[in-house]
């Protein structure tokens, strides 16, 4: 299925209030979303039928289209019931569910008062962001050449199509010199994140360090192992890490929807191990999302 094109899947999508055909999902090419990144979206994941932390995704969808100006034609409670609808007409039992809300075509300017707000709802069956050999032995990452904006210069704790131009200039920077992502610094230099996940780094205390989200999104993910890292008495320090740091931390990973909890072996001349602390995390990340009792 990974190497059907997203344009060419069969099924449905809920589509402006209905459930359309999936090849009948379409937008016009002038429409505002593409050429003036009036787009927001989410990405959540289905673990054994459920969508995980539905509720928060769907608030989080609704305050980035607030801090976008754009009113939502649905309720919160439409969303979800869409999103639930959708996966069982798709019969998505593992995989990922992707609402995007964007303006339209009505006024093809800066403005755009008066487009007509639209949204879409598509899941699908998916596996593991990154290969699951990778994850077992951990990810290298390149350092971007591209800084997350100053938080006065965007509305950066959205998920705004827009912000991830730089990722994506990120990945394929990182992809073309043999690594697998990158990681980002922000305006002051310090770290950041991925291109789509959070990071953390282990010290030689066991403690788990992780940057102050001020320039880029505090992930839902990133929140559940934090609580989960408490609730095995870790300490987490959240705190601005330099760069020159890296040197001094044993272990690295990264957290998000798509990444869930993917361990890091390389940062450019930085090696981690993939230790047990990481391995716990993830197994325990894995209990939470699909419900089961910790053992």
């Amino acid at each position: 299925m990974e190497s059907v094109p997203y344009d060419k899947r069969s099924g449905k999508i809920w589509y402006n209030g209905e459930p359309i055909e999936w090849t009948d999902a379409k937008i016009h090419v002038l429409n505002h979303g593409l050429h003036y990144g009036s787009c927001v979206f989410e990405g959540e994941r289905v673990y054994d039928g459920e969508i995980f932390k539905l509720e928060e995704h769907t608030e989080r969808l609704f305050y980035s289209a607030k801090r976008m100006g754009i009113d939502v034609p649905y309720t919160k409670d439409e969303i979800n019931s869409a999103s639930k609808k959708i996966i069982n007409i798709q019969k998505v039992k593992n995989g990922y569910v992707r609402p995007v809300i964007w303006r339209g075509s009505e006024m093809m300017a800066i403005s755009a008062q008066l487009n007509k707000i639209h949204v879409a709802i598509a899941a699908w069956e998916w596996g593991s962001y990154f290969d699951p050999k990778l994850k077992e032995e951990g990810i290298k990452l390149d350092i971007s050449s591209w800084r997350r904006p100053a938080p006065n210069t965007i509305p950066w704790d959205t998920k705004a199509a827009g912000l991830y131009m730089i990722c994506t200039l990120s990945k394929h920077e990182a992809e073309k010199n043999g690594y697998t992502d990158s990681l980002m610094l922000d305006h002051e230099g310090n770290i950041a994140e991925s291109t789509g996940a959070n990071v953390f780094f282990k010290t030689k205390k066991n403690e788990l360090h992780t940057p102050i989200p001020d320039s880029f999104l505090d992930g839902i993910t990133r929140r559940s192992v934090i609580e989960i890292a408490k609730s095995k008495k870790i300490k987490v320090v959240e705190r601005k890490i330099a760069p020159e740091e890296m040197k001094d931390f044993v272990g690295c990973f990264l957290t998000g929807t798509a990444a869930e909890i993917t361990p890091v072996s390389q940062i450019s001349k930085h090696n981690f191990k993939v230790c047990s602390l990481i391995k716990d995390l993830s197994e325990s990340y894995q209990q939470l999302v699909r419900k089961k009792s910790a053992a």
